[in-house]
């Protein structure tokens, strides 16, 4: 079979004969999820985009929804490498109560910034539970193992102790902070203020980020 020299893409073919099909697949849906959001990651588009038929896909990923889950736990897994990234630009040589609060800091910021700049996968990370089970906790996870949550809750643990977030207020203040920050990035990419300039949305960001650092 010989390929169109115009097209972007391999033509399908029945088998795949090299490289890793289920990575391709999945990497052909987190492209589709990075452009289009949930909506976006279909089963037979994938698998077009790695140059096999319908049916070699299904050994790999049943059905879309088994995509889908898949796709939204690679999305969680970049939000965590960017949280990571954020924290490792983080200088320890301060006093430890102001590396507790820049790492919580450092926390939320990547979490806007990743909303803003990767709003496709922000939506698929975050949109509507499926009905089957989720996909493994490790699959979810950052390079250092962590996943977005858990890396909030060590920014937290680390403010307790350096002593900035009392032991009675520790419990729960995951949600908390994830709420109002959440929240914002909700209002930057789906509600009234998308299209806001950087200046103000830098602005607003700070703000909201002082809130959660002072009322926790």
């Amino acid at each position: 079979m010989t390929r169109n020299p115009d097209s972007p893409l391999p033509p399908p073919r029945s088998t795949y004969r090299h490289g890793d099909l289920r990575r391709a697949l999945l990497d052909a849906g987190i492209d589709l999820a990075r452009a289009g959001g949930p909506e976006a990651v279909v089963l037979r588009e994938a698998t077009r985009r790695a140059g096999v038929v319908p049916n070699a896909a299904y050994r790999h990923f049943g059905s879309r929804q088994a995509l889908l889950q898949a796709v939204r736990a690679a999305a969680l897994a970049a939000l965590a490498a960017a949280m990571e990234a954020e924290l490792a630009r983080l200088r320890r040589r301060r006093p430890e109560a102001g590396y507790a609060r820049a790492s919580l800091r450092a926390v939320g910021a990547a979490y806007l910034h990743f909303a803003l700049n990767e709003t496709g996968l922000f939506r698929t990370a975050f949109g509507r539970p499926l009905p089957a089970p989720d996909a493994a906790p490790a699959d979810k996870a950052g390079p250092g193992g962590l996943n977005p949550f858990e890396l909030l809750g060590v920014a937290l643990d680390r403010m307790v102790e350096a002593g900035v977030l009392s032991v009675a207020r520790r419990p729960g203040a995951e949600y908390l902070a994830w709420s109002a920050v959440h929240g914002l990035a909700l209002l930057l990419v789906d509600g009234p203020l998308y299209g806001m300039a950087l200046a103000p949305v830098q602005a607003l960001s700070k703000r909201v980020l002082d809130m959660v650092e002072q009322g926790l």
